[in-house]
């Protein structure tokens, strides 16, 4: 039968209700890790214990190998040191407490003493060469283990990002990083209070076999204690983590510029500073009752601690009238037991922060093998140098998780390229879709696309998309200057004014870049000292440079004008026709068919399904879809006002 764990639900607010629909739950790795919350017991952890060490040193020996070398050798030494230091003092209270005058004594007792200062400074030098070599250890270890995660994050398929089981596994691995750095620390000290415990029990066995069991008898309680503290704020972190983030939220919507309009012109201020308030007063009533819960357990560890302190006193008297120990061999013991009991203290509280770090450094190993899975493949077969179509044969395609039609349903098509094609529908008609799979960011579930007879589907996915350029309707505004705003387009050609020139010419981009304050040397992020934002037309100019830096072969552009005023539209799509003349292929995406007349061929989908295709003449002779479609943007013009 489960033990009944000493967490509760988090009480439904009202805020909760009201403002994100219901209770708020942290569903990422942490339910993966409820085996691993109900086992943070003293021997589970013990056992764990050469494992975890094994898995912080190889972080460290991946990051640092010369810091990894030196905080192993410091702390074995340091714990070596702490033995050493322990029989230099039963021999020093052994010589002060012999026969003889004071001065043979003191003599008596002057090379375990230098012997003791000697150590003392070993130790303290130890001591100092570790913590160098941690805090080198640290970032580096940081650092590789981000740079890893990113590394895979941004080399796996599209189709996985946009999977939600996997993307939780994202969130979950994005701590593993600190989470590793912070496991350097506890390992080192975990791995000194190891050593230090080992010594003083060494010490206390050898000056009497009986003193051992009462250093545990003094400890235990305090061990209990700490995991038992521990355990509670572990499970009530996994219960009320998203609940916090959800108080960071709102004060976030307080302060940040998007939000500041509607907040001062709807008056939204009060009304989200009272949920704020409220969620943060139940996620205080949680904490005040881990207070009252952690003072209990406390008190009762302190009482048995008491009790045992006691009976540990009351031994070394007993063994001291029954002349079964010296003196000074009391003394040591003393001291060895208050050394090993904080040495025990420390161990049990780092052993289970090191225990707590390693369940997210292991999402971050789970993320590695998965993202290995689903990386995007390398290599593959050339496609031709200069075909002449693409042809969709029979596609079908539907996004993951999605249990409702397919996005594209068997769609047979041609792309002939150095020509205009446009690609015309409804919202939901699948044509951001079609030109995704057209670039190799989605792969069909049937059907081929065939590059002159070669399938995309075994080419190298790196030259294909070297080959494709893109201006999405939601294309990234990059926090960044205009200069790499228009030259991420072809992040690893060499940056030349040049290039840089003729894209911001083809684009008709030249108007945008002189307003700027510092021309292409401008931040475009208004929340950083000396930055400057742009209008969404001005945006779109700017994308539409950024293809045309890339030099694609084949020009996607998906609803270039939705930003852009009547004139700056015809200009617009006068450069889009200037690039096709050059032997461009242009795949365009819009919803205002009238630019659609200079095309050369048309594709008309609905609900995924290709319904027709031909040049926008032979598409309005037919008096099909496209007709239909025209005729009602036609109509919002022609149409006379309502009186």
């Amino acid at each position: 039968m489960r033990k009944k764990r000493d967490v509760r639900e988090p009480e439904l607010s009202e805020s909760e209700r009201l403002l994100f629909g219901g209770p708020l739950r942290y569903d990422t790795g942490w339910n993966s890790h409820s085996d691993a919350r109900l086992q943070l017991s003293f021997r589970a952890m013990v056992r764990q214990l050469p494992a975890l060490l094994a898995l912080s040193f190889r972080l460290a020996w991946q990051a640092d190998r010369k810091a990894a070398r030196v905080v192993l050798g410091a702390e074995a030494g340091r714990g070596l040191a702490q033995a050493v230091s322990l029989l230099a003092v039963n021999s020093v209270l052994g010589r002060l407490m012999g026969g003889g005058t004071i001065e043979e004594r003191l003599r008596g007792a002057t090379p375990a003493l230098a012997a003791m200062a000697c150590v003392m400074l070993v130790s303290a030098l130890l001591r100092a060469a570790s913590t160098y070599a941690t805090g080198r250890l640290e970032p580096k270890v940081e650092r590789v283990a981000t740079e890893r995660y990113l590394e895979r994050a941004a080399a796996v398929e599209l189709a996985a990002i946009e999977d939600h089981a996997f993307h939780k596994l994202l969130d979950t691995a994005q701590y593993g990083a600190t989470s590793a750095r912070r496991m350097i620390a506890y390992a080192t000290r975990v791995m000194n209070g190891a050593i230090s415990l080992v010594a003083a029990a060494g010490v206390l066995t050898v000056l009497h076999p009986a003193l051992l069991p009462l250093l545990v008898t003094m400890t235990l309680p305090s061990a209990w204690s700490a995991l038992t503290v521990a355990r509670r704020r572990y499970e009530s972190f996994h219960t009320w983590v998203q609940h916090a983030r959800a108080g960071h939220l709102l004060s976030g919507l307080l302060t940040e510029p998007e939000s500041a309009p509607e907040i001062r012109l709807h008056g939204v201020g009060p009304f989200l500073l009272h949920h704020y308030r409220a969620m943060s007063e139940v996620a205080e009533a949680e904490q005040a009752r881990l207070a009252r819960l952690a003072a209990r357990t406390g008190l009762i560890a302190a009482s048995w601690t008491g009790i045992a302190t006691v009976a540990t006193y009351a031994t070394l008297g007993g063994l001291l009238l029954a002349g079964a120990m010296a003196l000074s061999v009391a003394g040591t013991a003393v001291i060895a037991i208050r050394s090993g009991s904080s040495s025990l203290d420390s161990l049990v509280l780092e052993l289970n922060q090191l225990h707590q770090e390693a369940l997210f450094v292991g999402d971050l190993q789970r993320l590695y093998v998965e993202a290995e899975k689903r990386a995007i493949p390398v290599g593959g077969q050339e496609l031709p140098e200069d075909p002449r179509e693409i042809r969709f044969e029979n596609v079908t395609f539907s996004y993951p998780g999605e249990s409702a039609r397919p996005a594209l349903d068997d769609i047979t098509l041609a792309l002939p390229l150095g020509r205009i094609v446009a690609l015309v529908g409804e919202n939901g008609s699948g044509k951001t879709t079609l030109v995704k799979l057209l670039s190799g960011l989605y792969t069909p579930d049937r059907g081929r696309i065939l590059w002159d007879g070669v399938d995309a589907a075994g080419a190298d996915r790196r030259l294909l998309a070297e080959r494709i350029a893109m201006v999405a309707q939601d294309f990234k505004r990059w926090p960044f200057t205009a200069k790499v705003n228009v030259a991420v387009g072809r992040s690893g050609a060499p940056l030349t004014e040049e290039r840089l020139a003729d894209a911001v010419a083809e684009a008709g981009a030249q108007e945008v870049v002189a307003d700027l304050p510092r021309g292409l040397d401008t931040l475009l992020a208004r929340h950083f000292s000396g930055g400057h934002e742009l209008s969404g037309g001005q945006w779109q100019r700017l994308g539409i440079a950024r293809a045309a830096y890339r030099r694609g072969r084949i020009l996607i552009v998906d609803e270039p004008t939705a930003a852009l005023d009547a004139r700056a539209e015809l200009e617009v799509f006068e450069k889009i026709r200037a690039l096709a003349g050059t032997g461009q292929t242009v795949v365009l995406i819009t919803h205002r068919l009238a630019s659609v007349r200079h095309a050369d061929l048309v594709h008309v989908l609905e609900q995924g399904r290709l319904v027709e295709s031909g040049t926008p003449e032979e598409l309005l002779a037919t008096g099909g879809v496209y007709a239909e479609l025209y005729s009602l943007q036609a109509d919002q013009f022609t149409a006379p006002k309502a009186s």
